[in-house]
């Protein structure tokens, strides 16, 4: 199946991997382009070069204002064009609502929620028709995760402002899509393993409960990305996609 990426010209933000650094992969392996940021020049430029040509580099933090403009210009001047974003951050800290610091909050707040709006804000602006913004949030925008109190207030926020941003552009043309993944063999879901007295039996006990009994891989996670971003998916927008094997039960 042609998805129709070829040429095409995307921006990952925090993608130097993870889920993010999966789907460039596979957007890059069926003919397009992607700029990816990270935290530090270091780990954006080393992440780029292992994708190869069709990839550029480019260090961003997602709180800083000036961020959107400066990465959406370095996807035109590099490779001529923009047509899609996918906006991804770090998984906030664990803990409860009592551990939780006001600093934790805040940081939270304006990288996770107000930096991804501001980022999709700006892509709206500069993207055409057959454009398309994509937002990593997670299963917690269905159901709260226990001791991951920041994600389950600012996922399912996000999760709304993508919905009311579909309905917004969806006259020009431009569609605005969700991806909630669950327990994806991530580095990020190893290390919330990795926080209980024993791993290995948390990590059974959670894919017991999901109904294809394992964790996702990133490349399945960006296999379906890249579909969601891609021409083939012209039809679909206010989309939020459980990647979850099963694990959400509701409709």
């Amino acid at each position: 199946m042609d998805l129709g990426l070829k040429d095409r010209t995307y921006v990952l933000t925090g993608a130097t991997r993870g889920l993010g650094n999966a789907t460039a992969q596979e957007l890059i392996a069926d003919g397009a382009k992607a700029v990816v940021t990270g935290r530090t020049e270091e780990s954006a430029r080393s992440a780029a070069t292992a994708l190869g040509p069709n990839a550029l580099g480019v260090a961003a933090d997602n709180a800083d204002p000036a961020t959107p403009d400066r990465v959406i210009a370095a996807a035109r001047d590099h490779f001529g064009g923009f047509d899609g974003i996918l906006i991804s951050v770090g998984g906030p800290p664990a803990g409860t609502a009592a551990d939780v610091s006001d600093d934790q909050w805040q940081r939270a707040i304006d990288t996770i929620f107000l930096g991804a709006i501001r980022m999709a804000r700006t892509a709206a602006a500069e993207l055409s028709e057959g454009g398309v913004i994509g937002f990593v949030l997670s299963a917690s925008v269905h159901e709260p995760i226990p001791g991951l109190t920041i994600s389950n207030a600012l996922r399912p926020g996000l999760a709304g402002f993508a919905k009311s941003l579909s309905t917004e552009l969806g006259p020009r043309g431009i569609r605005v899509i969700g991806l909630l993944p669950h327990r994806i063999d991530t580095d990020r879901v190893r290390e919330l393993d990795a926080l209980s007295d024993d791993p290995r039996s948390t990590r059974r006990h959670h894919a017991a409960q999901i109904p294809l009994g394992r964790y996702g891989t990133p490349q399945e996670f960006g296999k379906t990305a890249a579909f969601l971003l891609s021409p083939a998916a012209s039809y679909l927008t206010g989309v939020m996609l459980p990647v979850d094997g099963g694990a959400h039960h509701g409709f």
